[in-house]
């Protein structure tokens, strides 16, 4: 089959599908797409985070005495954390690891040819701990690379994959576990990141984002079967399901998502464990951020690209969900792009189409809706979310406004990344670079 034949028609469409769209159907029947596709998936992600909470969430036990989750046969779990120039940091990512109140662990450091300190802090907690072992790449070869070495050292079946700068909770690795000894078809397991910057308010409105929009979205795309990418910074994989994909892809910008994807194209199961806790370090500011989220979106858009060919195949027809998915928040990011286009030409020479300017803001009645439904949504996240994390109420004045941040920002990420997605003809190998970890790491 000719993967041409079938990825750039699609690939077109996505790009000017809108254009035909305004000229079929008319301006305003694009301006509603544009107005109510974000208040769809609201009610989508919403319904799902209920039917989860009301088919898993609603059973397990909370507060402070929740007793460890017990694992049968009590199997050895491998806690891989690659690392790279995490001096500041790696102390605090060890010392997590190694006290699991589950025992019967061994944490594997993998240093990526790091230019600071971290490959001696690392030797350095080693020589007090049998528990932690150490590799060291001499040069740098990517996080992708550093997993699979740290895979393929690993005495477990049962891999527990963090970065450099996470710390996790003190029964995350096995509660990221019991689900791949529960169901053999699981071949990954992706926990509940928290973020812990919180100084400026792009720290805090993270914190609604992990809450009130991914939190949601996970758990709904659990609900039909399938998840988008299992986040790169706490996961947890069945290693036979690793080798039988074909382990990490060197060669992508995100390499969570490729991963993820390639383990469901292999017919492998993944969950979300909302239970196994995880607290994280991210951007607080507005560059910080921006940079993270053009990864995510070009990353996405990598992954998408190709797969393409395969998704066309009716034995994947599992993973057209999360493909229409991708296809219409593509779409509406290139649906606003040609209306805010038309809309201003419009100001300078007349156009064949009718515009109607105010037509580009929700009215009164939308507006109440849309509002409404961010209400809606952001209770609902509280609701489930409290028994992971105290004072979200608190945050609530600044989470409030992601709804809208989550939007704005998917719409300029995917302008950016998409073209260069489309139009670059080979990929090299994917390093690592130090991210915006944070002003304040409280």
């Amino acid at each position: 089959m000719n993967n041409r034949r079938i990825t750039t028609p699609i690939l077109l469409f996505m790009l000017f599908g809108p254009l035909l769209a305004i000229w079929l159907l008319g301006f305003d029947a694009v301006l509603d797409f544009i107005l109510y596709y974000p208040l769809l998936m609201s009610c989508i992600w919403v319904t799902g985070g209920l039917v989860f909470w009301w088919r898993w969430e609603r059973h397990w036990p909370w507060g402070e005495k929740v007793p460890p989750p017990r694992l049968a046969d009590a199997p050895l779990i491998s806690i891989i954390v690659p690392c790279f120039n995490e001096a500041r940091h790696v102390r605090e990512t060890i010392g997590a690891a190694l006290t699991q109140r589950y025992r019967n662990i061994e944490v594997i450091a993998v240093n990526d040819g790091s230019s600071d300190d971290t490959g001696a802090l690392l030797n350095q907690l080693a020589s007090t701990n049998p528990r932690l072992r150490v590799i060291h790449l001499a040069q740098n070869q990517g996080k992708a690379i550093a997993l699979q070495m740290g895979a393929l050292a690993a005495r477990s079946e049962y891999l527990v994959c963090i970065d450099g700068d996470a710390m996790l909770g003190a029964d995350c690795a096995a509660y990221l576990v019991e689900p791949m000894l529960r169901n053999a078809r699981v071949g990954a397991v992706t926990g509940n990141p928290r973020i812990r910057t919180r100084s400026t308010l792009v720290g805090r409105i993270q914190v609604g984002e992990f809450s009130s929009i991914i939190g949601l979205i996970k758990r709904t795309q659990r609900i039909y079967g399938r998840l988008f990418t299992v986040s790169g910074v706490i996961a947890a994989f069945r290693r036979s399901a690793l080798h039988h994909a074909g382990y990490w892809s060197s060669d992508m910008i995100t390499e969570d998502i490729d991963i993820s994807w390639k383990l469901q194209m292999n017919g492998w199961s993944t969950f979300f464990e909302p239970r196994a806790l995880c607290w994280i370090l991210m951007p607080e500011t507005l560059r910080g951020l921006w940079k993270q989220r053009l990864r995510w979106a070009q990353g996405g858009a990598e992954v998408f690209v190709k797969q393409l060919p395969e998704l066309a195949q009716w034995q994947h027809r599992n993973m057209w969900g999360l493909a229409g998915e991708f296809i219409l928040s593509a779409l509406w990011s290139f649906c606003l792009f040609y209306a805010l286009c038309l809309y201003l030409i419009g100001w300078l020479v007349p156009l064949p189409i009718e515009i109607d300017p105010t037509r580009l803001t929700p009215s009164s009645f939308s507006g109440v809706i849309l509002a409404v439904a961010c209400v809606v949504q952001m209770t609902v996240s509280l609701f489930i979310e409290r028994r992971y994390e105290r004072g979200l109420l608190g945050l609530l004045p600044w989470i409030i406004w992601y709804p809208a941040a989550f939007w704005l920002i998917s719409f300029l990420s995917t302008l950016v990344s998409y073209p260069k997605v489309m139009l670059r003809k080979s990929r090299g190998r994917a390093r690592w670079i130090s991210p915006d970890r944070g002003i304040q790491h409280g």
